[in-house]
């Protein structure tokens, strides 16, 4: 399996994932053109993506789907709610309703040989969802754009070989930040978006001898750095991280394609 990071932040989301065979886009919320130039980056045809997967409507993670699903005939996969609301996103423009196809929570979807299983998440959305992705004997496990973590997230991103993960705000920076205060609310209400020592501590909760990459993602420009991510999430895990796992620990890049992780 092969896995990579096209866009990652609030101002855009896409991500990609595939096996030589198979390749999907998870969210697609970047122009078209960008999507474009990180597949190619990756060596990827865009005209070879078999679907892209949506966790929810928010625009960026939406904004370039209407574009590159259309261009490419590509199969949209997101929950029936997220489905109508997407429909109803003038700005992603009008997607021929055949190429929707509705995935349920707990219900594992084939695309050749790679295993799809979506799970809900807590966010302000219609019905978000995150999702698992297996391959044989390879897992990665996504999981961004939820106020808070519980049982049933750690079961389904369990035994990961890959795991990207929403490390999203400083909770200092933002509540001394600009943002104004309804705003700050959501953010660090439990329909909003990780801080940085959540994500540490649901990270500390998954590592395993299988855990190989760990990749933060979904990072606020405003509320946080990438290096006070890392050092915060390190804190978390670091018996861990010191006990001489070779486990990887990186920030994915917010508006240039990541290099590709081959597992």
């Amino acid at each position: 399996m092969q896995f990579g990071t096209i866009a990652s932040g609030s101002s855009g989301n896409c991500l990609y994932a595939g096996d030589g065979e198979n390749h999907i886009l998870i969210d697609a919320g970047i122009s078209g053109k960008r999507i474009q130039a990180g597949l190619e980056s990756f060596g990827v045809n865009p005209g070879a993506i078999d679907a892209v997967l949506v966790t929810h409507e928010h625009i960026d993670h939406i904004a370039g789907l209407g574009v590159i699903a259309r261009k490419y005939k590509i199969p949209i996969y997101a929950t029936q709610k997220t489905l109508e609301e997407i429909e109803h996103t003038k700005s992603v423009g009008k997607i021929p309703t055949e190429l929707f196809r509705t995935v349920r929570p707990e219900n594992t979807y084939c695309i050749g040989d790679i295993h799809i299983r979506p799970f809900s998440i807590s966010h302000d959305a219609a019905d978000p969802v995150s999702y698992v992705l297996e391959n044989h004997c390879v897992k990665i496990g996504m999981v961004t754009d939820l106020g808070v973590y519980d049982e049933d997230t750690v079961e389904h991103l369990k035994d990961s070989d890959l795991l990207y993960v929403e490390a999203n705000h400083d909770i200092r920076m933002l509540q001394a930040g600009p943002y104004p205060y309804y705003l700050k609310q959501r953010i660090l209400g439990s329909r909003g978006h990780l801080c940085n020592e959540k994500a540490g501590s649901l990270i500390r909760e998954l590592c395993s001898d299988r855990l190989k990459n760990v990749i933060l993602g979904h990072l606020s420009k405003e509320n946080n750095y990438p290096q006070l991510a890392l050092e915060t999430v390190k804190l978390e895990f670091r018996d861990f991280w010191e006990s001489g796992k070779k486990t990887g620990l990186s920030v994915a890049p917010r508006s240039e394609a990541s290099e590709l992780v081959v597992l």
